[in-house]
């Protein structure tokens, strides 16, 4: 049996299957792409706006008083909003624009509580090239199109296939060494590392248990906001170096998920390369 979306999931679901579409067209005439340049190693181009406006239109249409917090426009609505959109409509723009089939598009959607406080409240990530679409919500669980999903489920960090983002050109000196000393920390401990460069796949995929963990230095919220309620609602823990859960609100992030026993350890080693 089909497991129900809740009016929330429909809509978000919807906004990136149409914004896709127009990916995908692009994604196939990539040469064609006129791009232009952000940064060294961060490009923006014409297929990151459109699917931004797309998204951007189609939950605005469905829950018009909701706030945004996007990638390329930044934040827009209320100041003290009671739900946001956290979008990230082409998260894996290198690839794309390199012609990998590894890139996805993530919508998280953050609910402030009474007492002020702000939780993940449902969360997508969605892989056109492959159709696969990651969704939660909160005591839900989490789900790969129709299928359950769970965190994986091995206990030794010798068994463990982990993922990361390794820091590139225009990443600070300050990024780059606790990276530096937290890869040479694991790799002589653990069965293999992948840097796919999508951070929302790497937590979606350590959600269905492909990754046994993931860690990565300086995640923006649009970057995790999704994938960190998909790890939580899988049995998995994701919070940043010090064990506080990573709510992926409007500061840089570091975070660290895995399962019950091999994120804690992850955490400790990560957390001792941050310390110096």
């Amino acid at each position: 049996m089909a497991q129900r979306l809740s009016a929330h999931m429909t809509v978000m679901q919807n906004a990136a299957a149409k914004a896709a579409k127009r990916l995908l067209r692009d994604f196939n005439e990539v040469e064609q792409l006129q791009v232009s340049i952000k940064g060294p190693g961060d490009f923006v181009s014409q297929a990151d706006l459109r699917a931004e406006n797309t998204i951007r239109e189609e939950l605005a249409r469905a829950r018009p008083g909701y706030a945004f917090l996007m990638e390329e426009s930044g934040t827009s609505g209320a100041e003290n909003w009671s739900w946001r959109w956290v979008v990230d409509p082409l998260d894996g723009t290198t690839n794309f624009l390199h012609g990998i089939p590894h890139w996805s598009i993530s919508i998280g959607l953050q609910r402030r509580m009474p007492d002020g406080s702000v939780e993940m409240a449902a969360a997508m990530v969605y892989n056109p090239a492959g159709n696969e679409m990651f969704w939660a919500e909160k005591g839900v669980g989490a789900f790969l199109n129709e299928r359950r999903l769970r965190v994986s489920a091995r206990r030794e960090m010798i068994d463990a296939l982990l993922a990361t983002g390794i820091p590139f050109a225009s990443v600070p000196a300050q990024r780059r060494l606790p990276f530096a000393r937290s890869l040479g920390a694991l790799m002589p401990q653990v069965a293999g590392i992948r840097r796919f460069g999508s951070a929302a796949l790497d937590l979606a995929w350590t959600a269905a248990g492909r990754y046994d963990g993931f860690w990565e230095i300086g995640l923006k919220p649009w970057d995790c906001a999704a994938g960190v309620l998909l790890v939580r609602e899988a049995g998995g823990y994701a919070t940043d170096q010090d064990g506080n859960e990573a709510q992926a609100m409007d500061a840089i992030n570091t975070v660290v998920a895995g399962n019950t026993y091999l994120q804690p350890k992850l955490r400790e080693i990560v957390q001792n390369s941050l310390a110096g």
